[in-house]
């Protein structure tokens, strides 16, 4: 399976280098693209430096609005299945062709990258939330999702063309995982390992949770 590698990025010039290098051992350059969400940073050069596509927002508009011009860039490509990492450095790329085999051995439409089973090193506010909005998402589509809030996934390119997403931020992802589910689409996870090179994450607890409050009551209509 050919997949399409989408990473977010914003203010990443720092991080990218490494995932970048890491990234072409397993996808050709042309199979990645890095959506720039407005940085003020290196980050689109650093992607010009190494030979891979960027398309950039003119200012700041989310990660779920990186995500769904990373999602457009792959259906218009044809390709089957779309892998999405985070540009902060804490995916490991040699976990790829686990998600491929994934997706090919157990069918599924969407795999996710969880954490839960080795969270070394994540941040104990981080593990809590994790594990609270994961049950909740787990109650609302009536069946086990692991980790939530990763970011590591595949997605097969047909949950992409069925699943309209209206959100922006971080809450696209739970977004994603509820309207897929409801519409019967088989949800797998592997164990994967992050490396946390900084305690710092960009998610706003007031605020994002409040969004996360807000999609779920709306997926109550869904």
């Amino acid at each position: 399976m050919t997949i399409g590698l989408v990473v977010p990025a914003y203010n990443a010039a720092s991080t990218l280098p490494r995932l970048l290098a890491e990234a072409g051992q397993f996808v050709e350059p042309r199979d990645l693209l890095v959506v720039d969400d407005g940085s003020t940073d290196r980050t689109a050069a650093v992607c010009h430096a190494a030979g891979v596509e960027i398309q950039r927002h003119p200012c700041n508009r989310g990660k779920g609005a990186a995500l769904q011009t990373g999602f457009r860039w792959a259906i218009q490509r044809g390709y089957p299945a779309v892998i999405t990492l985070d540009a902060d450095g804490q995916h490991d790329c040699r976990d790829i062709p686990r998600f491929i085999d994934a997706a090919v051995s157990e069918q599924a439409d969407l795999v996710i990258g969880s954490r839960m089973d080795r969270p070394d090193g994540m941040p104990w506010a981080r593990q809590l939330s994790n594990r609270l909005t994961s049950r909740i998402i787990s109650w609302r589509v009536g069946q086990r999702i692991r980790d939530s809030q990763s970011g590591y996934r595949l997605i097969r390119t047909t949950v992409l063309q069925t699943v309209p997403l209206v959100t922006s931020r971080f809450q696209t992802e739970s977004e994603l995982l509820i309207k897929a589910a409801l519409r019967g689409y088989r949800i797998r996870a592997i164990p994967i390992r992050s490396v946390y090179v900084s305690p710092a994450s960009a998610i706003r607890p007031v605020i994002d949770t409040w969004r996360f409050v807000i999609l779920l009551t709306r997926s109550l209509a869904w």
